[in-house]
C-alpha cells in the first residue's frame, strides 16, 4: 500500500511539472510582452515629444527668417517622427491597440503619431528646405517686395499647404481615447497645432498668388484706402471717416491723396448692384451717400460703391479697395513701436483707439476740420511707418494677420481672378456662399453720433436637432449702452431725435440668417417688434429692428427662424466694432 501511494504521488508530481513549466513560460512571455510594449510606448512618447519640440522650433525659425535653423529643426523632427512611427507599428503595440476598450488610448496614440509623422516629413521638411524664399525679411527691402521670390515660392507653398490641410483634417478624425486624459490632451493639442500650421501655410500661399500682381508686377495698380470709424457702426465695421489712394508698381506700395470724408461727393450716377440689393438697400441711399455706403456686411458691395464714387468724382478707375480701422492700427503699432506727430505727441498701441474714437472729439470740440486733420496726420504717420523701410518682423506679420482674421483689414480686387481668391479668405470679408448654419448680427448706427464706442453685444444662436428637413432656430442679440454722457459733446452723444435722453444709442440691428431660411418672428424685449427693414441678400434672409437704448440700459432682439437642416458647423461672424462680444452657439451639426 505504501509503495502504491508513493507511486501515485510521484505520478501526480510528474504531471504538474510540465503544467508549471508551461505556466512559467507563459508568464515569462506575458512579462516580456508587457516589457516590450512598455519600451515601445516609452519610445513613442519620448519621440513624439521630441518631434513636437523640433516641429515648433522649425515653425518659429521659419517665421523668424532663420532658414538654416528651420531646416535643421525639420530634419530632427523627421528623425524623431520616424522613431515614433516605428514604435507604434511594432508587434506589441499593434496587438495591444486592437484590444477593445483597453487598447483605445494606444490606438489614439498610433493615429496621432501618423499625423505627426506626416507633418514632419510632408510639410515641415519641404517648407524648411525652401525657407530662404519664404523669409519675410529677405522678401522686403526698403519697402519693396521681391515679387519674383514670391512667385518662385508658389510651388512649394501649394504642396505644403495642401498637405497641411489634409493632415489637419486627419487630426480632427483621431479617435477620442476611452480613458487616459493625457492622451486626449495630446489629441486636442494636435488638432489646434495642425489647424494653426495649415492656416499659416494656406495664407502664405494665397499671399504668393495675389501680392505679385496686386503690387504692380504686371503694371501700376491703384487702390482706394478706407479708414473706418468704429465709433459709428456700419455693416463692414464703421463709418468711412477718411481715405487715401494706394499706388503700387514693381512691388513698391505708397500712399498719397489722403483726405477726410468731407472731400467725398455724393454719387450722381450711382452704381447698380442688382435688384436684390436695391430692394433691400435703396431706401437708405447706400449707393449715393458715402455715409451709408457700407451698411451691408458684404465688403465687396462697399468696395464697388467707393470705387464708383471715386471714378465719378475724379475720372480715375481703381484696381481695388483696402479698408482698415483704429483697432488694426493698434495691433500694428504694437509691432512697429509708436509714432511721433509733428508736435511731439506719441501715438502708441495703448492709446490710438481711445484717441481716435473718443478723446479726439472732446479735444477739438466743434472744430471738425481740425479733428479730421489730426486723425489724417495719425493715419499718414502709421502708413509711412508701414510702407517705408519697415522690416516685416514676425510680430508685424502676426499683427496684420490678427487684424485680417477679425475683419479689421479688408481687401477687394476689381480683377475677377484675384477677387475669386480673396472671397474665400478672412480679408475678403464676404457673406459666404455656403448652406451651413449661419447667424450674422449687424449693427448700423441710426443716431448720427459716435456712441458705438461704448456699445457692447451679447449674441446667442441655438437650434433644434436634425430630425427633419428643416428645424427651428433662435438668434438673440442684447445691446448695452455703457456710456456716461457727462462731459460729452453733442457731436458725440446727441441724436437726430430731440425727444430721447442725451447719450441715447439708436441702432438698426440686422440679422442675416442661414441660406434658404425663413425668419418667422422678431421680438424686442419680448414684445413683437416692427421690422424696419427686411429682404434677402445673397440668398440669406435679412430682418432689422430699430433700438433706442438710453445710457446704462440694454435692449434685446430675438429672431425665430425655420432653417434648413444643412450640414456644416454653425458660424456667428463678429462685426468688427470696438467691443469683443460674448458669443454662445448651441447648434447641433447635421449630416
Amino acid at each position: 500500500m505504501a509503495n502504491s501511494s508513493t507511486d501515485v504521488r510521484g505520478s501526480r508530481s510528474g504531471k504538474k511539472r510540465p503544467i508549471l513549466a508551461t505556466v512559467g513560460v507563459l508568464l515569462v512571455l506575458v512579462i516580456a510582452f508587457f516589457a516590450w510594449l512598455g519600451y515601445e510606448a516609452y519610445t513613442a512618447q519620448s519621440s513624439l515629444t521630441a518631434t513636437r519640440d523640433s516641429a515648433n522650433q522649425a515653425k518659429d525659425a521659419l517665421l523668424d527668417g532663420d532658414a538654416a535653423g528651420a531646416e535643421a529643426a525639420a530634419a530632427r523632427a523627421s528623425d524623431s517622427a520616424e522613431d515614433a512611427l516605428s514604435a507604434t507599428t511594432s508587434i506589441p503595440f499593434s496587438i495591444a491597440k486592437a484590444v477593445p476598450f483597453l487598447g483605445s488610448p494606444l490606438k489614439s496614440v498610433s493615429q496621432i503619431t501618423d499625423v505627426v509623422h506626416g507633418l514632419a516629413v510632408d510639410v515641415l521638411a519641404p517648407a524648411s528646405a525652401a525657407g530662404a524664399s519664404l523669409n519675410p525679411s529677405s522678401l522686403v527691402d526698403g519697402g519693396t517686395v521681391d515679387t519674383a521670390a514670391l512667385r518662385d515660392a508658389q510651388p512649394v507653398l501649394e504642396q505644403t499647404s495642401a498637405a497641411a490641410e489634409a493632415l489637419s483634417d486627419r487630426a480632427q478624425q483621431v479617435d477620442k481615447p476611452a480613458f487616459l486624459g493625457v492622451v486626449d490632451e495630446a489629441r486636442t493639442s494636435l488638432i489646434d497645432q495642425t489647424h494653426e500650421l495649415a492656416t499659416l501655410l494656406t495664407n502664405t500661399r494665397i499671399a504668393s498668388e495675389l501680392l505679385p500682381s496686386m503690387l504692380g508686377d504686371n503694371g501700376p495698380r491703384s487702390y482706394f484706402l478706407a479708414f473706418q470709424t468704429n465709433a459709428e457702426a456700419r455693416g463692414t465695421g464703421g463709418l468711412l471717416g477718411g481715405y487715401g489712394i494706394v499706388r503700387a508698381e514693381n512691388g513698391t506700395p505708397r500712399v498719397d491723396t489722403l483726405g477726410s470724408n468731407r472731400e467725398l461727393e455724393f454719387a450722381k450716377q450711382p452704381i447698380d448692384l442688382g435688384p436684390e440689393y436695391n430692394a433691400l438697400w435703396a431706401p437708405r441711399n447706400t449707393t449715393v451717400d458715402f455715409r451709408n455706403s457700407n451698411a451691408s456686411p458684404h465688403f465687396p458691395y462697399a468696395a464697388q460703391i467707393w470705387s464708383s464714387m471715386w471714378t465719378e468724382q475724379t475720372g480715375e478707375v481703381l484696381n481695388g479697395v483696402i479698408a482698415t480701422d483704429p483697432i488694426a492700427l493698434s495691433y500694428i503699432l504694437g509691432a512697429t513701436g509708436p509714432i511721433t506727430l509733428a508736435d511731439g505727441e506719441q501715438i502708441t498701441a495703448d492709446n490710438v483707439v481711445e484717441i481716435t474714437l473718443s478723446t479726439a472729439y472732446s479735444r477739438f470740440g466743434d472744430d471738425q476740420l481740425a479733428r479730421k486733420a489730426y486723425l489724417l496726420e495719425i493715419a499718414a504717420a502709421v502708413v509711412e511707418k508701414m510702407t517705408t523701410n519697415a522690416t516685416p518682423t514676425r510680430s508685424l506679420l502676426d499683427a496684420v494677420g490678427r487684424a485680417g482674421s477679425e475683419g479689421r483689414i479688408s481687401v477687394y480686387s476689381a480683377d475677377p481672378a484675384e477677387q475669386a481668391i480673396l472671397a474665400g479668405t478672412k480679408v475678403g470679408h464676404t457673406l459666404p456662399d455656403s448652406p451651413a448654419p449661419y447667424a450674422n448680427v449687424v449693427v448700423n448706427n441710426a443716431g448720427g453720433n459716435k456712441l458705438d464706442y461704448y456699445l457692447t453685444r451679447d449674441i446667442t444662436y441655438s437650434a433644434e436637432s436634425c430630425t427633419a428637413d428643416t428645424r427651428k432656430s433662435t438668434v438673440t442679440a442684447t445691446l448695452t449702452n455703457n456710456v456716461d454722457p457727462t462731459g460729452l459733446t453733442p457731436y458725440v452723444a446727441s441724436t437726430f431725435q430731440t425727444t430721447v435722453p442725451f447719450g441715447t444709442n439708436e441702432s438698426i440691428v440686422y440679422l442675416y440668417g442661414t441660406q434658404g431660411a425663413k425668419i418667422t418672428s422678431m421680438k424686442v424685449n419680448g414684445i413683437s417688434g416692427f421690422s424696419i427693414q427686411s429682404g434677402t441678400e445673397l440668398g440669406r434672409p435679412v430682418q432689422a429692428a430699430y433700438l433706442t437704448i438710453p445710457p446704462g440700459q440694454s435692449q434685446t432682439v430675438t429672431w425665430e427662424l425655420e432653417e434648413p437642416s444643412a450640414p456644416g458647423e454653425a458660424t456667428v461672424p463678429v462685426q468688427p466694432l470696438v467691443d469683443q462680444p460674448t458669443i454662445e452657439i448651441d447648434v447641433p451639426q447635421c449630416g
